[in-house]
């Protein structure tokens, strides 16, 4: 979901010059600057390293719900996944910005009672040794789907269509806590361009970037 709203954003701003996905499936979209990769193995990445070279930053955005998972396959989709893609985008990018959609509620420290937020703290200490230009962990916290932007995974798009009507409300009563979809890919775009404030950034720091930041150089 967060992967079509950043998507879309990248295609809209005239500074992106080209946008090369890699994911399990097609997008479904058409546009002069997309490129696409579906492959079904995201642990090796050797066939492709060629198409991987010259971007100036990566937008990581896949992840799935822990619910009914164990906790060492949880962590094959999201440490090992995740660090297969950063170590040799890293590798064949040295100037890249690496921007990593976790979670609020990550344990840093990687020794809480939560599985899943442990396993998102090992994922990005982990991408904060990489020898990266820039790498910056995405926090959100509640996040509305917009311009058609649709949650792959079922009990979530049930929860967002019974909060839809509340939402109006939500925003207005906890505005620096909830953000859009296309908020969230704006925020990316921004920090790819101009740099984070700081290598963590929370619901409440990604406004802050967003309302500080309007108009990048």
């Amino acid at each position: 979901m967060i992967g079509q709203g950043v998507l879309r954003e990248c295609l809209l701003d005239p500074d992106v010059q080209v946008v090369q996905t890699v994911a399990r499936a097609p997008t479904g979209l058409q546009h002069p600057k997309l490129r696409e990769i579906v492959r079904s193995d995201l642990l090796d990445y050797t066939e492709i390293e060629s198409a991987l070279r010259g971007f100036n930053a990566c937008f990581f955005c896949l992840g799935v719900s822990s619910t009914g998972m164990s906790e060492s396959e949880y962590e094959r989709v999201t440490y090992a996944v995740t660090m297969a893609a950063a170590q040799n985008l890293s590798r064949l990018n040295p100037g890249m910005t690496f921007i990593y959609v976790s979670g609020a509620g990550t344990d840093s420290s990687e020794k809480g009672r939560i599985m899943w937020a442990r396993v998102k703290g090992k994922t990005e200490n982990a991408l904060l040794r990489l020898p990266f230009k820039t790498a910056c962990m995405f926090r959100p916290g509640a996040i509305q789907p917009v311009h058609g932007a649709r949650s792959k995974t079922p009990t979530y798009r049930v929860i967002y269509t019974l909060a839809k009507p509340v939402l109006p409300l939500l925003l207005r009563l906890f505005p620096r806590h909830i953000l859009t979809t296309e908020e969230l890919g704006r925020a990316m775009l921004l920090v790819a361009k101009s740099g984070a404030p700081k290598t963590i950034l929370e619901s409440s720091d990604i406004r802050d970037c967003l309302t500080s930041r309007a108009s990048p150089h």
